[in-house]
């Protein structure tokens, strides 16, 4: 995001006119203007009636929550307090009431009343030996470090936030300025290590928070003896790869929030890209941030229509009523089971930065179901967007997953059980991706706890689910998921990541993984497409086996070389988990680089939505990511990490469907460069990549070492036609319309001098 070096120079309309012109399909047109999004439409009066009633459901359910609901209530907290008020209880029942009340309080952010309670749970305990123990007490000192841990990043990490608080490995700024709590968070740990066996769970979590504590000390690795001490290589990888400064605080959109999604898209058609923010809590707001085009954001939410719209964990976005402007779809009751009967929100964009909720009006609101999860696509190839939306079903709460089916007048109707895809497990990811190339997408469902589905989609408006004959079923604790294709071959290969489940020391395997010892922990899953119909599990192989525990995860280009990176945030709820967010960097379609360390990206805070943009339209692409836990006390602010520009050339490219579907989702775009004497193909399917975080829909290609583009190939599945463009220039932005023979520049790029061109 910062100005490009000097070895840059700009190209000027008149000269990219030029290019364009040159092409087997004629001129260019002019550079374009606004979008017809730029300009706001009235919504109708059962749209604004829709809203009204969206409005007073979330409020209703506000008030609600604060109540005896899971994660967000303290209803729980007033009647363990009641009791201890009331006392008689004997010294382990009195412990067992402490222990309680203050992991209780820890959750909903009074951190040091939970101390309080939790020392003096460890003190009764201490004083009265014999009879039945309690089950927690083995991991009380372990939990008192971590309160302890939580405490400490209250005092710096948030109260004297800066760019370097919590990135892993923790130093500079990131180095605690009030140092008491982390002193009694160490002390804590070494108990805990001290009373557990070696390589256990208990004893391998309490081993990695000493280190990161001793680091928030700027004591590590002396204050670490050996045997316990993490290994150097483990905390910085070596890599040339460069730091990504965290611009969130300058640019506007820090925020502060718990666990939600994050679009983005240029949503008011000014030609620069902004930002919605939700937060999954309903007593907070959607937040609409514009982008100013100076390297900075306004909130822009008053006004704009997405007040009260609150509650949603993810954002889904497509143009749904095909009218050019992006809208965006909101699940909600995610994690909840039989709390979570919440319905959705359908949020229609009108233009220049205004919004209504039609979920009403459209047919979708009801029957809720908790969901974190939804995808379109033209699933019928009729030209229109249909909704998947993937349900959290179990035998105690069935929710059964949803197909929205667009009728084309605004309204949907639910043909899951008809086409097959009911699913009725526990959804937490959903895609959308012909993997078979035979033009109708097919649907990918990554399910916790149970087998993955790969619905294939039949071209008959009915799917067959083909994952375990296909052997992609797994993994079982799987989570966020996407087609891509990131060995650049033209077929859509596929990601699962993992996510395990467990009561406590969740973190152990991550710590088992990187000290190189044994755990019980699936592996993400990198499937491979063969190109003949099936897929091979190549996770292993890429350098991809290591543990982590994602929830945000999404896809994109770091160093404009054409094949396709990727960014996983860390969304564990517990207050230990604090273990590093994660880049891959991917090295050429075979490998991949974990430059999480060296790029400034580990931060140790809770991540959800992930999303890859140009912000300042400068032709490399920035990466945001909505911060936050799963409670109340467990806030954080978001981040975004400057680009700081790579050599590789690029190319913007936007399509716009006439007789397919408005925005192009599905359409695929084929690059051919010249690039060191040879030919290299370089494809993106348009989406907005994984299913926890909503990328732009404008498609970004690095285009590595290019010395010209050869043809930029646009293939439509629904009339099943390819167009051939040559002549467009590197390092611009250009759009396509379905059916018209010439590109249309959008903006004006810049073209980087080689060492023998300067």
């Amino acid at each position: 995001m910062p100005p490009l070096p000097c070895a840059i120079r700009f190209v000027g309309p008149l000269v990219l006119a030029a290019l364009g012109a040159c092409a087997d399909s004629g001129p260019s047109a002019p550079l374009a203007r606004a979008p017809a999004s730029a300009t706001a439409v009235a919504a109708t009066s059962d749209e604004l009636a829709s809203a009204e009633k969206m409005r007073a459901y979330i409020a209703a359910l506000a008030v609600h929550v604060a109540g005896d609901f899971p994660f967000l209530g303290s209803a729980q907290i007033t009647q363990l307090e009641a009791a201890l008020a009331k006392g008689g209880a004997d010294p382990l029942q009195e412990a067992q009431l402490r222990y309680s009340l203050g992991t209780n309080l820890l959750r909903v952010g009074r951190t040091e009343d939970s101390l309080r309670e939790l020392e003096a749970c460890h003190a009764l305990l201490a004083q009265h030996a014999g009879g039945v123990r309690p089950a927690f007490e083995p991991r009380l000192e372990y939990e008192i470090g971590v309160a302890c841990m939580r405490l400490a990043e209250n005092r710096n990490c948030i109260a004297n936030c800066n760019g370097d608080s919590c990135v892993f490995p923790i130093r500079g700024g990131g180095v605690h300025v009030d140092r008491a709590a982390s002193e009694r968070a160490v002390g804590w740990f070494e108990r805990a290590l001290a009373t557990s066996k070696p390589g256990s769970v208990e004893h391998n979590s309490a081993l990695w928070l000493l280190n990161v504590a001793q680091m928030t000390l700027d004591a590590w690795p002396d204050a670490v003896p050996v045997p316990l001490r993490l290994p150097e290589r483990a905390i910085r990888p070596p890599s040339d790869f460069p730091r990504f400064p965290d611009v969130a605080n300058a640019t506007g959109v820090a925020g502060f929030n718990l666990a939600g999604g994050a679009a983005a898209e240029d949503y008011d058609g000014d030609g620069w890209t902004d930002l919605v923010i939700s937060d999954w809590d309903p007593r907070s707001e959607l937040h609409y941030y514009r982008n100013r085009g100076d390297g900075t954001f306004e909130d822009r939410t008053k006004g704009s229509g997405l007040e009260g719209l609150s509650g949603a964990l993810n954002i889904a976005q497509a143009d749904y009523d095909g009218d050019g402007r992006t809208d965006l779809f909101l699940p909600r009751g995610a994690w909840w089971n039989e709390h979570g009967k919440i319905q959705p929100s359908l949020i229609r964009n009108l233009g220049g930065g205004h919004w209504v909720d039609v979920s009403y009006a459209a047919g979708i609101a009801e029957p809720g179901y908790p969901s974190q999860t939804g995808a379109f696509a033209d699933y019928d190839l009729d030209g229109d967007l249909d909704l998947f939306k993937g349900n959290e079903g179990s035998p105690v709460n069935p929710a059964p997953s949803q197909l929205f089916r667009n009728r084309g007048d605004g309204t949907f109707e639910d043909v899951a059980a008809a086409a097959g895809v009911v699913n009725n497990r526990y959804a937490k990811g959903a895609v959308w991706g012909d993997f078979d190339g035979d033009r109708h997408p097919d649907l990918y469902v990554s399910n916790l706890g149970g087998f993955n589905r790969l619905y294939r989609n039949r071209g008959d408006g009915t799917f067959e689910d083909i994952a375990t004959k296909l052997k992609v079923a797994g993994p079982i604790d799987s989570f966020a998921a996407w087609f891509w294709d990131y060995d650049n071959d033209g077929a859509l290969d596929l990601y699962v990541t993992t996510y395990k489940q467990a009561d406590y020391y969740r973190l152990a395997p991550v710590v088992a993984s990187v000290l190189g010892l044994p755990h019980d922990a699936e592996s993400a899953a990198l499937y491979r497409n063969d190109g003949k119909g099936g897929f091979e599990n190549r996770a292993s192989a890429a350098g991809l086996s290591p543990i982590a525990l994602p929830m945000g995860a999404n896809f994109g280009e770091l160093d404009n070389d054409g094949y396709p990176d990727f960014y996983l945030g860390t969304g564990y709820p517990g207050y230990d988990g604090l273990v590093p967010n994660v880049m891959f960097r991917n090295r050429g379609g075979q490998t991949f680089e974990d430059v999480s360390a060296a790029g400034g990206f580990g931060n140790l805070q809770k991540g959800h939505g992930v999303l890859f943009a140009d912000f300042d339209n400068d032709g490399d692409q920035d990466v945001f990511e909505e911060v936050g836990g799963a409670f109340p006390g467990d806030g954080f602010r978001n981040l975004l990490f400057s680009n700081p520009g790579f050599d590789g050339h690029w190319l913007r490219v936007t399509v716009r469907g006439v007789q397919s579907n408005r925005g192009g989702i599905g359409t695929r775009i084929k690059a051919t460069i010249a690039e060191r004497g040879a030919q290299r193909a370089i494809y993106r399917t348009v989406g907005t990549g994984g299913s926890f975080g909503a990328n732009p829909l404008t498609q970004h290609l690095g285009l590595g070492d290019a010395k010209s583009l050869e043809t930029l190939e646009v293939y439509w599945p629904k009339t099943n036609t390819t167009q051939t463009f040559r002549g467009v220039p590197l390092d611009a932005h250009v759009e396509i319309t379905e059916g018209d023979p010439t590109w249309r520049l959008v903006r004006e790029g810049r073209t980087k001098l080689r060492e023998d061109e300067q």
